[in-house]
């Protein structure tokens, strides 16, 4: 009999089929123990392992030791069917090898069993991933969310949670390669080379998810402080209330209503003051000068009453008034006084300042302005000419 080219005759297809039907008879019942075996453990383990979590969730208030037992359960789910593939593939596939050189037959290092395991190490890393990220929204919901209403909380911890699990899922993947004898040095290679890549091309953006980072663990401000953020450039208003902290800016609403973006790398770099964060009372310094001739005492008490009748301004501490230097043509004075609120500063020094110059006025203290005398000396020309001008 000639089939597709192969020749063969009745006696062989008997053989044939006698020796496939000795195959099946002798591995039909030992797979057929396995599957039950595998589908009782599969159905009792996981009703065992469900009834626990249902008593840990009515003893215990938090969520973490039920999302333990059920991670646990699907975990052991896996491993029984693994542990069933891993049975059958035994059964029904025949040891791979070929012969070497020395015509020996050798069996390979990884057989087609070997593939069960590395796929459920895997595998089983997914759970894992989804319980570590449980734990951290716990974290996240019972710890930082209650300190912190920021955007940054918002967006950065969400982020930071799926970045975390995405790692977990990768070491599995790696562990299960390794495994399967697969050689994993060139794709950290090339992971890092591409991570090297992205973190030069996108280095400000970087820079500003790090920074971003920072802020929430260091909270040098919040939402609805009020800020000044020092060594920043001129007419930039870094200047007023914080909106909202992004990921990557930080938005800033200064004194005339507009928003001011500042990126978060930027915010790190400068020093901040924050006039809300020790409580709403603040120390206000306002300058004032005196000419030399004028009464220093009298001044001092001008400023002291004028700080009395301004609203905004507490009388405890009491306003005081120090001689800071001398000018070149006045003698510098300082008002400290203590405000109940730190966003009325800039209202609260106009208003002292405008009070103070009406009543030095009134009490004839004069507020010097730059200037100079000039006198002119009498003579001829041949007497105030030097000497190596003369004709």
């Amino acid at each position: 009999m000639d089939i597709f080219g192969i020749d063969f005759s009745w006696a062989d297809v008997v053989a044939l089929w006698n020796a496939g039907v000795g195959y099946v008879a002798t591995r039909w019942l030992p797979t057929l123990g396995t599957l039950v075996i595998a589908g009782f453990a599969y159905l009792v383990g996981g009703r065992i392992l469900k009834r626990i979590q249902r008593k840990l969730a009515s003893r215990t208030e938090t969520d973490l030791d039920d999302e333990l037992v059920r991670t646990i359960r699907h975990a052991f789910r896996l491993t029984v069917v693994a542990w069933a593939l891993w049975q059958v593939i035994g059964l029904w596939v025949p040891v791979l090898g070929s012969e070497n050189a020395e015509g020996a037959w050798v069996a390979y290092a990884t057989q087609p069993r070997d593939w069960v395991w590395g796929i459920w190490i895997g595998v089983v890393f997914f759970p894992l991933s989804r319980f570590v990220g449980h734990v951290m929204r716990t974290f996240e919901t019972r710890v930082i969310s209650r300190t912190s209403e920021t955007a940054l909380d918002e967006t950065a911890l969400p982020m930071i949670n799926r970045f975390v699990r995405f790692i977990v899922i990768a070491i599995g993947i790696l562990l299960a390669m390794t495994h399967l004898g697969l050689e994993i040095a060139p794709l950290l290679a090339g992971a890092g080379v591409a991570g090297l890549a992205l973190s030069l091309a996108a280095k400000d953006t970087l820079s500003n998810l790090i920074a971003g980072v920072l802020l929430i663990m260091d909270r040098p401000f919040q939402v609805g402080d009020r800020i000044e953020l020092w060594n920043a450039p001129r007419e930039t208003g870094t200047w007023g209330d914080v909106i909202e902290i992004g990921l990557r800016a930080t938005k800033i609403r200064n004194p005339d209503n507009l928003v001011v973006v500042v990126p978060n790398n930027e915010i790190m770099r400068r020093d901040i003051i924050n006039y809300t964060m020790s409580g709403e009372d603040i120390r206000l310094r306002i300058p004032f000068s005196c000419a030399y001739e004028a009464d220093i005492e009298r001044a001092k008490v001008l400023l002291k009453e004028v700080a009395h009748e301004v609203n905004g301004v507490k009388l405890d501490p009491a306003p005081i008034v120090i001689v800071r230097g001398f000018g070149p043509s006045e003698v510098n004075l300082q008002l400290r006084v203590w405000i109940q609120e730190a966003r009325n500063r800039r209202r609260i020094a106009d208003e002292i300042t405008e009070k103070a110059m009406v009543r030095f006025a009134r009490a004839g203290i004069e507020i010097p302005y730059p200037k100079r005398d000039l006198y002119i000396k009498q003579g001829t020309a041949d007497q105030l000419l030097p000497v190596g001008d003369k004709a």
